[in-house]
């Protein structure tokens, strides 16, 4: 008997909700309004493919870097507004300007405005029906964990923290720790093994997690109900494939358990596929030769800043380690007081005090990172990698981490998955996130992922939220 049905969006069918409905609004509502007030500018955008195809290719990218289609954005009503506002002001300005492939700009300036008006209304109005229902409990995902009883807080907390709608709702564990009392587990139903059957159907769970590490503390009576389940038509899944597909990261944590790791490591054919390489490095010599010439723009102007608020030397170098194991020095604008680090090497804070006020500024736009073009153009680094560590920090990490000294089978890059998702590295554990996006980058390399991080690149940039 297969069981009930319950309706449910997984993270990659909420995000082409978005993207299918938003554009179908704009065209609906710009065609509508178009046709009913004869308003030919907004006729023109819809009945053209050339000009149709390029509002839609706005929208998708201008709406990605405000952050339209970022889920923890979309289900809160105060931020998807002021993206929606964003989104539409700057592709509405960005398509007036696009000579050939828009619509002749109307005599009438009104058309202008209605123009600009009705994108934003049938951006926003669909979006806070959205929030509203779309994104409400009655479309929440609700799972059952299987999982040892000490582990419960972490494996719940890597799920439900990247997916607003996605609840664990019990768990069932035959290794209980008698010791083990939290508000937490008080909080999440503890199951018998023998009622699961039974609570998944009276409960129409979507799917059953199992992250129990060694297959062999399954036990018979559990394993009998898992085999039910699954015959009955039920979702059972490994925890490391759910995680990696909700926070796009590896869970190095857990998969260097076991003697079975290169089942979670079927690294990305691009990495060594030659045509890949050549476009990808063919477009870093351009951006490079680009970057560097507005480097050479903004010397005279951080030179000036730092002459008032931070004398001593314009550059700064430093050793990292970048492609093979290869330690090369990278080269930044100084962004610390001299002689930072005169005693000992230390991590970067937030609140770190030995970063000058103007230096703190251009960690935040990016702007320290403009002379690593150099490093781009010798080979030494990419635009897209892992962000380059120090010996030190690296021969730290590769006894601590299992994995680490995988992020130096490609470049370091200037910008990545890691820099676009996570904040500071304070400590280890911050380490280790870094690592899981690291991984999750070389295992998932391709063209398609590379523009989104350029794309999140933008938006860090635009949202002040540099490092």
């Amino acid at each position: 008997m297969m069981p009930k049905n319950k309706i449910y969006f997984e993270i990659s069918e909420r995000k082409m909700i978005l993207h299918l409905v938003d554009f179908f609004c704009v065209f609906t509502a710009l065609y509508n309004v178009g046709y009913f007030f004869d308003l030919v500018y907004l006729k023109a955008s819809v009945s053209n493919l050339i000009y149709l195809m390029v509002l839609i290719l706005y929208l998708k990218v201008i709406g990605t870097i405000f952050e339209l289609y970022n889920l923890q954005v979309a289900s809160n009503e105060f931020q998807v507004t002021r993206s929606a506002i964003l989104t539409a002001t700057t592709m509405v300005l960005a398509y007036f300007l696009t000579p050939v492939y828009s619509p002749e700009l109307p005599n009438n300036r009104l058309q202008i405005l209605v123009f600009l008006l009705v994108i934003f209304f049938s951006l926003i109005l669909w979006r806070i029906f959205y929030v509203r229902f779309l994104a409400s409990k009655r479309f929440q995902q609700d799972a059952l964990l299987i999982c040892d009883e000490d582990q419960l807080e972490e494996l719940v907390f890597g799920l439900e923290n990247i997916d607003p709608h996605y609840k664990i709702i019990a768990y069932v564990s035959d290794s209980k720790s008698k010791n083990l009392e939290s508000s937490f587990h008080s909080k999440i139903k503890c199951l018998p093994s023998v009622d699961l059957t039974t609570f998944v159907k009276e409960k129409n769970i979507t799917e059953i997690i199992v992250a129990i590490q060694k297959p062999d503390s399954i036990t018979a009576e559990l394993y009998q109900q898992l085999l039910k389940l699954l015959e009955s038509g039920n979702v059972i899944r490994e925890y490391s494939q759910v995680y990696e597909a909700k926070t796009q990261r590896i869970p190095v944590q857990y998969v260097g358990v076991g003697r079975d790791f290169y089942r979670f490591f079927p690294f990305s054919q691009s990495n060594q596929n030659r045509l890949y390489l050549l476009i990808v490095r063919v477009l870093e010599v351009f951006v490079s030769v680009i970057g560097l010439l507005i480097t050479l723009l903004l010397i005279p102007f951080v030179f000036l800043v730092n002459s008032i608020a931070n004398k001593g030397s314009l550059f700064y170098t430093q050793e990292r380690v970048g492609k093979d194991g290869v330690v090369f020095k990278i080269l930044k604008f100084r962004t610390m007081i001299e002689d930072a680090e005169l005693e000992n090497a230390a991590f970067a804070t937030v609140q770190d005090n030995r970063i000058t006020a103007f230096g703190k500024f251009m960690r935040k736009t990016r702007m320290d990172e403009f002379p690593q073009f150099v490093n781009v153009l010798k080979g030494e680094m990419a635009v897209i990698g892992p962000r380059p560590e120090r010996p030190l920090f690296v021969k730290e990490f590769a006894e601590r981490m299992p994995f680490y000294e995988t992020r130096h089978i490609i470049k370091p890059g200037l910008t990545g998955w890691t820099q676009v998702n996570y904040s500071y590295g304070e400590s280890i554990e911050g380490s280790l996130i870094k690592l899981q996006y690291d991984l999750y980058y070389i295992k998932h390399r391709s063209f398609y992922l590379d523009f989104n991080i350029t794309l999140k690149t933008i938006t860090t940039i635009l949202f002040y939220r540099g490092k």
